[in-house]
């Protein structure tokens, strides 16, 4: 299937496609126009790499799943490895989200130092002060 096709089936971009094959992750051969053609597996790999993504791995994280990416990535046995990586990708995360939680907690206490109030978050209360 062309790269157009294959972004279609797997609700994704060429542009990330073409991503995906430089970091490694999928392979195409050239027809002799030019134009890039995957297999009909490939569209599994893709989800695959997708979903992987999406809980947060990164496309260097993603590379340690390589030998089950063309299977149900989620019913895989993990390996020690796969493990060891999501758990320090999550230790990343939290570390993010704390230095995150702490600025805003600095801004949130100088707009009160300020008399500026604190605007109300969508969807969440206030810090408390």
């Amino acid at each position: 299937m062309r790269i157009g096709e294959l972004a279609e089936a797997t609700g994704t971009t060429p542009r990330a496609l073409r991503h995906y094959e430089q970091a490694g992750l999928i392979t195409s051969v050239r027809a002799a126009n030019g134009y890039r053609l995957y297999d009909a597996g490939t569209a599994v790999r893709v989800r695959n790499v997708r979903h992987l993504l999406d809980v947060g791995l990164t496309l260097d994280d993603v590379r340690v799943f390589l030998p089950c990416l063309d299977g149900d990535v989620m019913a895989a046995p993990a390996s020690e490895k796969a493990l060891r990586v999501a758990a320090d990708r999550l230790a990343v995360l939290e570390a993010r989200i704390a230095a995150q939680v702490a600025v805003r907690d600095r801004l949130a206490a100088a707009l009160r130092e300020a008399g500026g109030g604190v605007p109300r978050r969508r969807g969440r209360e206030r810090p408390a002060a």
